[in-house]
């Protein structure tokens, strides 16, 4: 019996992201059935190709929330992921649909490259469990 690895069952979203960003060593970790890409610390992007919500499908860009108003310019198809809510959210998804979606995360994914300061996040670590004496 051979192993089957998680990739080849849940294989990346646009894997073309992560072809525009090799020069910079992205990690790929599993986040929420999508797949989260990192450079150093920083959470840049996250792929999503899902059944559920297909509105929310394509390439989610963490940006730093006083930058919306004018990433949003250089990138109009750019909108909030919905189902984070209502309110403008520093997600912002391009949607494959869109008609400059692969233009405008190649140069996105540029942008990463040379170490835009708009673009990323290091995620808050995570609280340890205690397990409460017995």
């Amino acid at each position: 019996m051979t192993n089957v690895s998680k990739e080849k069952r849940n294989p990346i979203a646009f894997s073309f992201v992560l072809e525009l960003l090799l020069p910079i060593e992205p990690v790929i970790k599993p986040m929420f059935g999508c797949h989260a890409l990192y450079v150093g610390e920083k959470i840049v992007l996250i792929t999503r190709n899902k059944p559920q919500h297909p509105e929310d499908n394509g390439v989610w860009v963490c940006l730093h929330a006083e930058h919306l108003t004018e990433i949003k310019k250089e990138f109009p198809s750019l909108r909030s992921v919905q189902l984070l809510g209502s309110k403008e959210t520093r997600w912002q998804n391009l949607s494959p649909d869109a008609a400059d979606f692969e233009e405008s995360i190649s140069k996105i994914c540029e942008l990463i490259r040379k170490g835009d300061q708009r673009i990323g996040k290091i995620p808050t670590p995570k609280k340890k469990k205690t397990t409460p004496p017995r």
